[in-house]
């Protein structure tokens, strides 16, 4: 969907007032990610990231460093003056940097988080069909209060007179349904040719793009309208309340896109699952499981309640029982977690593998068909194929100061109750006798064990009782 002589502004100068926040509203989350980095994966699709300018205006270092990684430009907008005002500051950037404008010019919203890319690309092609000087995206809500309304030369046309803001309508244009969306294509050079005519006449005192359409009318263009087939595409977030509308419309969809893939999602309503996340064909998730980042999870899988998976890949046929952790993790295929295990970053879950009930991991290799299934903490270790971790069994790897490892090899045995002190290594085969605490290497085929010499005294009991008794 690339298009040449095309680029494309994203206005995320704003402070957001009505948020009540002191972060920047672009930067505000939904569907697991920053309203602006929606807007820039939709453009991104219709243009490379060398062709996009983000507008930045509040908070600018902190929208700059949240969005570094996508490679689009940056336009400074330091007096927030409208936008109008901001679309000036990319005119200004091209010509103190001697960049060549593009022949057009999209504008979106950074806080438009909905905008499909097919959209974008919908209103470009007509913008090009028409030859025309201005497209505006227009939409037509259930109840267009407070929003500019469009007005068309004559019903039915395509043309645009103006666009004409809430404020300023007649009583006769109250009853007008298409409103402006705020995104826009452009003929580049016909919408720098009246940005120096914009004027701050009007309750803000701030310069308007949208009285653009009414100054290209004026001087013989054409200005057309293109309506959206689904508003909540073009609706932007001015509420903590409003954004979590959109989130909610965002989760919903990916449900449904999930779903249509053949995944089987249990009360889809309960679940909160990022727009990122993907999941293969026939695996089963229950309600209340949260998928979050860019997780991926494989198919035939079952992923049971209460489970919160995050930027961790799960491969096919793996079963995750109820309240399990993942964070940055990966399980290979027909391992077994759960209940309530929880894998730190940087868990490596080998095929078949068992990880389960209250066992913590960190920065771990676990081997094929090893398990560790009760009670048990694992952090900086690698543990080969086959090998069994009793309950309770602790890898000490830090000393107070440095992270050290533990390797365990191939079909070894570590009892329960034992603690390994890293640098430590277990070779294969290797046995280690519950109760123990191993502070030395222990080779192949080797029993290591460090138990204290049991004491039983008879009678011991009965005596110590008798004398309880026998106290005033």
């Amino acid at each position: 969907m690339n298009t040449p002589d095309f680029a494309i502004a994203i206005m995320a100068a704003g402070k957001g007032t009505r948020l009540k926040s002191r972060r920047p509203k672009v930067l505000h989350e939904i569907g697991g990610k920053p309203l602006l980095m929606h807007v820039i994966a939709a453009a991104s699709q219709i243009v490379p990231a060398s062709s996009i300018y983000v507008i930045v205006g509040h908070q600018a270092d902190a929208v700059r460093a949240a969005i570094a990684s996508t490679g689009v430009h940056f336009v400074d907008q330091p007096e927030q003056r409208g936008t109008g005002h901001a679309i000036q500051q990319v005119k200004a950037h091209f010509a103190a940097n001697g960049i060549t404008p593009p022949r057009h010019l999209i504008v979106l919203s950074g806080d438009a988080p909905l905008i499909r890319p097919e959209t974008i690309a919908a209103m470009r092609d007509f913008h090009l069909s028409q030859h025309a000087a201005m497209t505006i995206l227009t939409a037509l809500p259930p109840d267009p209060t407070g929003y500019g309304r469009v007005l068309r030369k004559s019903p039915g046309s395509p043309q645009v007179s103006a666009i004409v803001e809430q404020k300023s309508l007649t009583p006769a244009q109250l009853a007008t349904p298409e409103i402006n969306s705020g995104i826009y294509a452009f003929t580049t050079a016909s919408l720098f040719a009246q940005l120096d005519h914009l004027r701050t006449e009007n309750a803000h005192g701030e310069y308007y793009l949208t009285d653009v359409a009414a100054l290209l009318v004026a001087a013989g263009e054409k200005v057309v309208a293109l309506p959206v087939d689904n508003v909540d595409e073009v609706l932007g977030a001015n509420t903590i309340a409003e954004m979590m509308y959109l989130d909610a419309a965002m989760r919903t969809a990916t449900a449904n896109r999930l779903m249509a893939a053949g995944v089987t999602i249990f009360r889809p309503d309960t679940c909160v699952i990022d727009a990122s996340v993907t999941v293969g064909p026939d695996t089963i998730i229950e309600p209340y499981v949260q998928l979050l980042g860019d997780t991926v999870i494989g198919s035939d899988c079952r992923i049971r309640s209460y489970t919160v998976i995050q930027n961790s890949t799960i491969a096919d046929n793996v079963l995750i029982r109820n309240g399990c952790i993942l964070d940055s993790s990966t399980v290979a295929s027909g391992a077994m977690l759960g209940p309530y295990s929880h894998l730190r970053p940087l868990s490596d879950i080998g095929e078949n593998a068992h990880v389960g009930n209250f066992v913590e991991t960190k920065k771990v290799k676990l081997g094929k068909g090893s398990k560790a299934n009760h009670l048990t903490y694992l952090g900086d270790a690698v543990i080969g194929s086959g090998t069994n971790i009793g309950a309770g069994v602790i890898t000490c790897n830090y000393d107070g100061v440095h992270k050290h490892t533990t390797t365990i090899g191939d079909r070894v045995f570590v009892g329960s109750d034992s603690t390994l002190v890293a640098p430590l290594t277990l070779a294969d085969g290797a046995y280690v006798a519950a109760g123990s605490c191993i502070t030395q290497n222990v080779p192949e085929d080797a029993l290591a064990l460090t138990r204290v010499p049991q004491v039983t005294k008879e009678g011991w009991a009965t005596k110590r009782r008798n004398k309880q008794a026998a106290k005033p």
